[in-house]
């Protein structure tokens, strides 16, 4: 069994930051990609950023220039570097990684998602 946990969300103003991180646990033999996903209100979820095991990154050009994801993979963890944050970035935020576990198993994992919201 694998497990995503976040943390790292809140409330701040817009304009302000905020670090999000998500830790995988359980039988894992390795992770491939890793990443972030939002879902406001009323919308569908959509990709904030991914990164590769080996550091290659994509990221929503609504959120160029300002979140960077990055990841340590001895710790199994990623994370999400938001700044200039704006009203329009609230949401739930849910850590997503394809992992291989121990067994042979594949799959892709959520995270439980973490609350951001931007106030204006």
């Amino acid at each position: 069994q694998v497990q995503l946990v976040e943390s790292g969300g809140g409330l701040v103003q817009a304009g302000g930051s905020l670090r999000l991180s998500c830790a995988a646990s359980g039988s894992i033999s390795s992770i491939n990609d890793m990443g972030w996903y939002r879902q406001a209100p009323g919308k569908q979820r959509e990709l904030v950023a991914t990164i590769t095991n080996d550091g290659a990154t994509v990221t929503a050009d609504s959120v160029k220039g300002r979140f960077t994801i990055s990841r340590n993979n001895a710790e199994k963890s990623v994370y999400l570097q938001m700044n200039s944050l704006k009203p329009e970035d609230t949401g739930v935020y849910y850590c997503n990684a394809e992992v291989f576990e121990v067994w042979g198993r594949r799959g892709a994992y959520w995270g439980q998602g973490t609350q951001v919201t931007v106030s204006s």
